[in-house]
C-alpha cells in the first residue's frame, strides 16, 4: 500500500496504540500536521511550547506506564523540546519524540530552520534515528517505540526530514523487532537471588532502598509482599514515592539530603541494604566514602551500568525488577520461618526511637500566616481517599510535597529528579489529566518554577484539562535562598523575584476559573485566614465543580 511518509507516521502510532499527541507545528511538518487534522483516532494537544510538549509526554508516560509522544518542528522547536529530553533521560521516562527536519538535500547546507537534531539529542536521549528513505519510516517507529519502553526505559528521538513526509513508499509495519546490540536482560541470575535470599535472612538492620524502576518494572506489589513477609523496612528515592504506601507502617519515608532522620540513620546503621531499581545518586550518598559503612549491599536493576557505578556492590542482579522480586519472593517465601519480626525487634526498637526523636514537624499557629507544610498536609488530608495524580516542579515546595503528602499507590507522584527542572510540574499534571480526564490532578508549584511555563495556562483551558493548580508565592527561588542562607550569610544574589504577577488575574485574563481564596478553601478553620501574598493557592484550570471539599 502506497502512502505518504505523513500517512505512514499516522498508521504507525495508530499501530502503536497512541492516543494522545503533544505537538507544535512549523514549517516542515505541515504535512504531517495537514494529515493529524484529517483524523480523529488521535488527539492532538497544541501546547504553547515545545518544552512543554516535552514534559506533557513525560507526565502522561510517568501516569500511565505507556510511552508519552511529542511531535515538533526543527531549528528551535528542537532545541526547546531538549530540556524535556534530557530530563527524560535522567529520570528514565520512556517518551518518543518526533522532529521534523529540512529536506534531505538540504541537511548540512544551514538551511533556514536547520539544527543538528541528531548531534543535539545524542548526549540526552537513550537513542535517535535520522529517517533518509520513507520506506524505512514505518520500521524506524517500531524500533523507536521498542527503544522507549524496553530495558531501562528513556527517550528516543526520530528526525523526519520535509521530504520524508511528502515522499510515497510501502507500508508495511513490523510486528517485532530485533535490534543487533539491544538485548536487554530480563531474568536475574539465580544463583545470585539464591545469594541474596541467604543474605536476607541472616541480617539483623536490613533496609529496603527501593528508586524508581520499582514504578517502571510495575514491582510494587512484589516490594510490598518482601517487605511484609520479612519485616523490613522500607527507604524510599524520590522518583519511587508511591511505590510503597507512605502511611504503611514499614515504610520511612524518602532518604537522602532532603529525607526524614529516620530513613537516612536506617540506611548508615544497616547491616544489609537491598537496592531495588535505584541509582545510588548523590543525593542519597553524600560522600560515597563514608556511605553505609557496615552494610552488604545487594543492587537489582535492570540496566547493568547502573550497578557498582557509584558504590561497591557485594551481590549484583541484573534483570528486571519485578521478575527478580517474584524470583526472590518464591525462595523467601519457602524459607522464612516466622521468626524475622523477633530477630529484628531490636533494629525495630531503634527505628522507632528514631522517629520519636526526630519526626517531621512544623508548627502552625492560627493567626499565624499559612506554612507551605500546613497547605501540602491539609491538601493531603482533604484528597487522600482521592488517590489523586500529585505533580510538582522543584524547589522547596517539591521536598514538602514529598515529605507530607503520603502517596498510596505507583504512578501518582510526578516530579523531576535527575535534572531538577523548573516548569516541569504544570505541563507534566496537563500530561496526565490528558490520560485520565476524569481523575484528580493536582499540581504544586512555587512562583518561580510556576513563571518557567505559565503560558500552558492556554493550553489547559481550550483542551479542557481540569488540573488544580497550588502556586506557593513567596517572591523567591526558594531552595537557591535556603542555600544562600547556609553557605553565602544571606547574600541573596539573583534569587529575590520581586514583584511576582498576580496570579489570579494572570490565571482570569487566560479565561482559567479561579478555584478559590484561603478562607473560603480550608473547611477546619474556625474562622477565614486573611488573604496573604506569602502563601496563596491560585485557582483550578477550568469552569469545572470543584473536587474537593
Amino acid at each position: 500500500m502506497q502512502l505518504t511518509g505523513a500517512e505512514i507516521f499516522l498508521e504507525s502510532l495508530k499501530c502503536e496504540g497512541v492516543d494522545t499527541l503533544f505537538a507544535l507545528p512549523g514549517g516542515v511538518v505541515l504535512k504531517i500536521f495537514d494529515v493529524l487534522h484529517q483524523q480523529k483516532d488521535i488527539r492532538v494537544i497544541l501546547t504553547r511550547h515545545e518544552q512543554a510538549a516535552g514534559h506533557m509526554a513525560e507526565g502522561y508516560a510517568k501516569a500511565t506506564g505507556k510511552p508519552g509522544v511529542a511531535l515538533i518542528t526543527s531549528g528551535p522547536g528542537m532545541t526547546n523540546v531538549i530540556t524535556a529530553l534530557a530530563d527524560a533521560y535522567m529520570d528514565s521516562m520512556p517518551i518518543v519524540c518526533f522532529a521534523g527536519q529540512v529536506s534531505t538535500q538540504l541537511i548540512g547546507n544551514d538551511a533556514f530552520q536547520e539544527a543538528d537534531n541528531h548531534g543535539l539529542s545524542r548526549p540526552c536521549t537513550k537513542y535517535n534515528f535520522l529517517v533518509k528513505d520513507v520506506n524505512d519510516l514505518a520500521q524506524t517507529i517500531k524500533e523507536a517505540f521498542y527503544i522507549a519502553t524496553t530495558g531501562r526505559p528513556g527517550p528516543v528521538l526520530v528526525d523526519i526530514p520535509k521530504d520524508i513526509s511528502m515522499d510515497k513508499g510501502e507500508f508495511h509495519y513490523p510486528k517485532s523487532v530485533a535490534i543487533r546490540g539491544y538485548s536487554p536482560t530480563y531474568d536475574g541470575s539465580k544463583w545470585k537471588i539464591k545469594q541474596a535470599a541467604d543474605a536476607i535472612m541472616k541480617s539483623k538492620r536490613p533496609i529496603l532502598y527501593i528508586g524508581g524502576g520499582v514504578v517502571h518494572s510495575g514491582a510494587a506489589a512484589e516490594v510490598k509482599e518482601l517487605a511484609e513477609m520479612t519485616h523490613i523496612p522500607v527507604d524510599m528515592t524520590l522518583m519511587a514515592l508511591g511505590s510503597f504506601p507512605g502511611n504503611h507502617p514499614l515504610s520511612l519515608g524518602m532518604l537522602g539530603m532532603h529525607g526524614t532522620y529516620v530513613a537516612n540513620m536506617a540506611m548508615h546503621y544497616s547491616d544489609l541494604v537491598i537496592a531495588v531499581g535505584a541509582r545510588f545518586d548523590d543525593r542519597v550518598t553524600g560522600k560515597v566514602a563514608e556511605f553505609c559503612p557496615t552494610a552488604k549491599v545487594i543492587h537489582i536493576d535492570i540496566d547493568p551500568t547502573s550497578i557498582r557505578k557509584n558504590v561497591h556492590v557485594d551481590i549484583p542482579i541484573v534483570g528486571d525488577c519485578k521478575r527478580v522480586l517474584t524470583e526472590l519472593n518464591n525462595i523467601l517465601r519457602a524459607t522464612v520461618n516466622g521468626n524475622q519480626k523477633d530477630q529484628r525487634k531490636p533494629w525495630w526498637d531503634q527505628l522507632s526511637a528514631w522517629q520519636r526523636e526526630h519526626p517531621l514537624a512544623y508548627t502552625q499557629e492560627p493567626e499565624a500566616q499559612i506554612k507551605p507544610q500546613y497547605l501540602i498536609d491539609r491538601l493531603y488530608e482533604l484528597t487522600a481517599d482521592r488517590d489523586p495524580v500529585l505533580s510538582t516542579d522543584v524547589g522547596q515546595h517539591q521536598m514538602w510535597a514529598a515529605q507530607y503528602f503520603k502517596l498510596k499507590n505507583p504512578r501518582t507522584f510526578l516530579t523531576s529528579g535527575g535534572l531538577g527542572t523548573m516548569g516541569y510540574g504544570f505541563p507534566a499534571a496537563m500530561g496526565a489529566q490528558a490520560a485520565f480526564p476524569n481523575r484528580l490532578v493536582l499540581c504544586i508549584s512555587g512562583d518561580g518554577s510556576f513563571q518557567m511555563n505559565t503560558q500552558e495556562l492556554a493550553t489547559a483551558v481550550i483542551e479542557k484539562l481540569p488540573v488544580k493548580i497550588f502556586v506557593i508565592n513567596n517572591r523567591f527561588h526558594g531552595m537557591v535562598r535556603q542555600w544562600q542562607d547556609l553557605f553565602y550569610e544571606g547574600r541573596y544574589a539573583s534569587s529575590y523575584l520581586g514583584n511576582v504577577p498576580d496570579f489570579v488575574k494572570l490565571a482570569e485574563a487566560l479565561q482559567a476559573f479561579v478555584l478559590t481564596r484561603w478562607g473560603m478553601w480550608m473547611p477546619a478553620f474556625k474562622k477565614p485566614y486573611p488573604l496573604i501574598d506569602q502563601w496563596l493557592l491560585i485557582f483550578q484550570s477550568i469552569n469545572m465543580k470543584i473536587a474537593i471539599p
